[in-house]
């Protein structure tokens, strides 16, 4: 697999970063030494990984897809975007309607660098360099300002994203801020490790992973699925619910890659009244 010879600046390459690892999980190049050695150690713990990965994309791409065909969904907000890879949000959204407003907010180094160097040439993307956790500062920021229109519904995407705000109430208090400024009509797509804490093996399996990730990722928390659904605040949860990534899909067709049931990533889409 390529390698990266030279860090973008700025990024610290003797401690494993939340992006290059999933970078790294999904086949892509943009990782290093201490990523490599945090991710073997996952791999022993859970193998299916780099394949519950690929799910967690291609969720992200049907349900932006989905949201684009089927609600005619033209806006989208990605918090905790991560790296570029193959079939990034915009270019999903973008083939549905080529001017979709596409605005990515992360505040990884490695992610601002790469980030921002492929959406150079799209002039209805948009790169912010901000922590998704301080809700103002994203809001505020001339990207979104300029490029998305809040009197119209907007999708609101966090995928693997708000599992690394420690706290839940925090996580609570920051999707509300998120949630205000939503207009009518707008959609919100979380995605989230999942631990039910039932003693069963998904949650064995999600000890293990969390054990293995705590220190290097102390702010990591899984959570169980009640405390994932309090996430979207009052808004009404879109059948099918909260469902493991590869199982939800509207159109009805099979996934891909469907996996066993160790899985512990799950996700859901509500929509704004």
């Amino acid at each position: 697999m390529e390698q990266l010879s030279e860090p973008p600046p700025l990024v610290d390459v003797t401690r494993p970063s939340v992006a290059r690892v999933y970078d790294l999980l999904l086949g892509g190049k943009d990782h290093y030494a201490s990523d490599r050695a945090i991710c073997g150690r996952l791999l022993e713990v859970a193998p299916d990984l780099p394949l519950w990965a690929r799910e967690n994309r291609r969720w992200l791409r049907r349900v932006v897809g989905w949201l684009a065909r089927e609600h005619r969904i033209d806006q989208f907000l990605d918090l905790g975007a991560g790296l570029p890879t193959a079939q990034n949000l915009h270019q999903v959204a973008q083939r549905v309607h080529p001017t979709a407003k596409v605005v990515y907010v992360d505040n990884d180094p490695s992610v601002v660098a790469h980030g921002r160097a492929l959406l150079v040439d799209n002039e209805h993307t948009a790169f912010v360099a901000a922590d998704f956790t301080r809700p103002r500062q994203v809001l505020t920021d001339e990207a979104v300002v300029t490029g998305l229109d809040l009197h119209r519904p907007v999708a609101l995407i966090e995928a693997l994203a708000l599992h690394h705000v420690p706290e839940l109430d925090h996580a609570r208090q920051l999707q509300a801020a998120y949630l205000d400024m939503l207009p009518s009509g707008s959609f919100v797509a979380i995605s989230h490790a999942c631990n039910p804490r039932d003693g069963r093996a998904t949650a064995r399996l999600a000890d293990a992973v969390e054990q293995t990730l705590i220190t290097s990722f102390p702010d990591l928390r899984f959570r169980t699925p009640d405390e994932i659904l309090s996430l979207f605040g009052d808004l009404r949860v879109l059948a099918p619910g909260l469902v493991r990534v590869p199982d939800w899909n509207p159109s009805g067709e099979p996934a891909a890659e469907n996996d066993a049931e160790g899985n512990f990533l799950y996700c859901a889409v509500a929509r704004k009244p």
